[in-house]
């Protein structure tokens, strides 16, 4: 496809398709963390368009709300609001783009030896598995923290396993398009039968224009919050990495030299930073529209900038937020279940393909302390400042790799 093609009919439908598969996860994040999708849907459109002129329009990918942030932004917003929040999440882009100078100074092999397996791997695990107790209480109706009952248990339950057995069929049964977007199935399925038992609640959609500007909220600046934010960055700077050799492996095209991952990775950071700017959700590269791009063969960047474009339009309309915010809350706790098991597994996959020993005392000393200090709700400061969940596990993580001993190799 050639530039001239930039404006065609095909490339635009191809890049409204790319939204369609993102667009479960995209706004899942908002939902979940009481942040606007509306502004969401704007933040990864401004987000990507940056990243695109970061990298030089050469790489096919999409930015959107990243599923890391999710606990710590919940945490967040309930200590410090969420202006301050937005402040520590852009100070946190800023970190990351302090890693793309790491990768482009030092080389990639230096971010590998501060964040090796054994640190990035349970990090990882904590973000998905310290959210389980949060599912479970959303797919039996109840808040977050569980402390109200929203929706009766028994409606709870049957919607919230008919939405995670949605998911679960098109993630593991699906073919083609079908695939890549189980989310946005198990949401539309749980919604549908929400309506049919009679527990959805349109108040907000009847009394919403149809277009308005976004409810946009801009950040402040508050220490705390941002030595909070900060290691949390590390995951999804990892996670850029593995989905920049999949995409390159998908185009037969080495993005990881050229425009280089020093520049993918400022892109991001650089996206992570405005998106905090207008109130929306640290943004990242997006594994199902990589397997948009594999599916469609259509390696064309500008297919991105107009999925982007429409994300943008789509944020002014203040109806279809306002119907996003109607989804009951099992619908989205059922499907959450099945969504933070899957991070924990991401995590334990990194473990084991790294092929380190995980009975050796030092590895075995790293991954348990940031699993037991995650997962169990350590917390090390008092009311004015708290290092807790994936941040207390990173830089938990790091300092132990840097003080205990590497293991000297046996003499034969």
């Amino acid at each position: 496809m050639q530039n001239n093609d930039t404006f065609s009919i095909k490339t635009i439908l191809t890049g409204a398709q790319m939204l369609f598969v993102a667009f479960g996860a995209l706004v899942l994040v908002p939902l979940l963390t009481g942040l606007d999708p509306n502004v969401a849907l704007f933040t990864a459109g401004i987000g990507t368009l940056l990243f695109q002129v970061v990298t030089k329009g050469q790489v096919p990918i999409f930015l959107a709300s990243s599923f890391a942030f999710i606990a710590p932004i919940i945490a967040a917003v309930q200590m410090w609001g969420v202006p301050a929040t937005m402040g520590g999440l852009m100070v946190a882009g800023f970190a990351y783009m302090l890693l793309s100078l790491l990768v482009k100074f030092k080389g990639v092999a230096t971010l590998h030896k501060i964040l090796p397996p054994v640190v990035v791997g349970p990090v990882i695990m904590v973000i998905g598995l310290a959210l389980a107790p949060v599912a479970v209480n959303m797919a039996m109706g109840k808040s977050g923290d569980g402390s109200i009952q929203i929706i009766d248990y028994n409606s709870a339950i049957y919607i919230s396993l008919f939405s995670l057995m949605v998911t679960l069929i098109f993630a593991v049964w699906g073919k083609g398009v079908f695939k890549l977007i189980p989310i946005l199935a198990g949401v539309v399925a749980g919604y549908c039968l929400s309506l049919a038992m009679g527990v959805v609640q349109f108040d907000a959609v009847t009394n919403a224009q149809w277009f308005a500007v976004p409810n946009f909220t801009w950040p402040e600046f508050k220490w705390q919050a941002i030595l909070f934010m900060v290691p949390v960055a590390i995951a999804p700077a990892i996670e850029h990495i593995g989905d920049m050799m999949a995409i390159s492996q998908v185009t037969n095209k080495d993005f990881l030299k050229k425009p280089g991952l020093h520049r993918t990775l400022f892109g991001d950071g650089l996206a992570t930073s405005a998106a905090s700017l207008f109130g929306g959700p640290p943004n990242t590269t997006y594994s199902e529209v990589t397997g948009a791009v594999m599916l469609t063969k259509n390696f064309n960047p500008k297919v991105m900038m107009w999925t982007a474009i429409i994300a943008i339009i789509l944020a002014f309309v203040a109806k279809m937020g306002s119907g996003l915010q109607t989804i009951p809350v099992p619908v989205m706790g059922g499907i959450m279940i099945l969504l933070f098991g899957s991070i924990a597994v991401v995590g334990l996959n990194t473990l084991v393909k790294s092929g380190d020993d995980l009975t050796a005392p030092r590895n075995l000393s790293i991954v348990a302390l940031i699993l037991v200090c995650g997962i169990g709700g350590m917390h090390i400061g008092g009311s004015q400042f708290s290092l807790e969940g994936v941040s207390l596990c990173a830089i938990l993580g790091i300092v132990l790799n840097l003080v205990l001993p590497k293991a000297q190799p046996q003499e034969s």
